[in-house]
């Protein structure tokens, strides 16, 4: 048995598995992502509000932190490093998107084609296969109907369970900046929401079981493969 076999890796502190994901050890790879899988889908979904743009940046962050992994040296925990990549990966594509529609909309009849073709593809859109019935869609409507700032820490707040340090430190705010727009942001939803409800937002925009498994082997894959080769 290789020294490497009798690791333990869950016992392994951030800079550990640093220094082994730098090394593209698959492992250290799967550990890390299948951690900070869910928080990071959830803080890119909060920003695109598509499940498929979340997933295709979450993949995207995650190779452009452990190509720069080398750098980590734990000044913050290692989640938190990866969520602001995760997020600033998330606000480039959103405005990469608002530039490519504001050059749609200087045209016209390139607008009239575009909306021609997103109706006919909306007939066959993916969206309602993930919502896991009315309540679930309820709740993520009205969570994406926040305002951006509100919507991105509300969700690290209640529904991933970040502190409110952890997420000042995440979003690089003040600690009474996120207590507000946590306030605002919760007074907003409650004119929409039950109690009830609201006691459902746990299980909101589900991303474990296969979709984090998925997720996983893609990166480790993407990332450890060449490595090997």
């Amino acid at each position: 048995m290789t020294a490497r076999a009798k690791l333990d890796y869950e016992a392994l502190d951030d800079l550990a598995l640093a220094r082994l994901v730098a090394a593209r050890d698959p492992e250290a790879v799967r550990l890390v992502t299948g951690r900070n899988n869910q928080r990071l889908f959830r803080a890119a979904w909060s920003i695109l509000k598509s499940r498929a743009d979340a997933e295709d940046c979450v993949q995207s962050a995650y190779l452009s932190a452990f190509a720069a992994i080398k750098g980590f040296e734990g000044r913050s925990s290692l989640s938190t490093w990866l969520t602001r990549i995760a997020i600033n990966e998330a606000r480039g594509r959103r405005r990469a998107s608002q530039r490519r529609r504001a050059q749609i909309e200087d045209n016209v009849a390139v607008l009239d084609d575009y909306r021609e073709k997103l109706m006919r593809g909306s007939i066959h859109s993916p969206d309602g296969d993930y919502a896991r019935g009315q309540l679930r869609g309820l709740l993520e409507q009205a969570i994406a109907g926040l305002p951006d700032d509100f919507r991105l820490v509300f969700v690290l707040r209640d529904i991933e369970g970040l502190s409110v340090g952890e997420t000042a430190e995440t979003l690089g705010l003040l600690p009474a900046t996120v207590k507000t727009r946590h306030l605002r942001a919760r007074r907003r939803l409650q004119q929409n929401l039950a109690p009830e409800v609201k006691a459902t937002l746990a299980g909101a925009f589900p991303f474990a079981g296969p979709d984090c498994e998925a997720m996983t082997e893609r990166v480790t894959l993407a990332y450890c493969e060449p490595a090997a080769r």
